[in-house]
């Protein structure tokens, strides 16, 4: 499995969506039937049921790696003491009227 970086998950869904509909059209089976029903109760077009479906698959994947660079932090005080001191430094510029505190 290759690791992606935080920003190369949002990679463009147009070309993901019409990779996996080639997969699906050359598919038989279960996943095509799901789409297939899915696309027909939501009287939506296949593609945009697949399109959907890379879309929650790449925020859980977003998810999963803030999870566990938090994870990764909480094991390190030395950096989450740094992460909670930053944060302080940055709500401490600016209130949100734009007024410095």
């Amino acid at each position: 499995m290759t690791t992606m970086g935080l920003y190369d998950i949002g990679t463009s869904t147009t070309l993901e969506s019409n990779k996996s509909l080639r997969s699906l059209a050359q598919t038989s089976g279960r996943s095509r039937r799901a789409v297939v029903e899915q696309a027909l109760e939501q009287d939506r077009r296949q593609q945009a049921v697949v399109e959907q479906a890379l879309e929650q698959d790449r925020r859980q994947l977003l998810l999963e790696a803030t999870n566990a660079a938090y994870a990764a932090l909480r094991v390190a005080p030395e950096a989450w003491v740094a992460l909670a001191q930053e944060r302080l430094a940055w709500e401490q510029t600016q209130a949100p009227g734009g007024e410095a505190t």
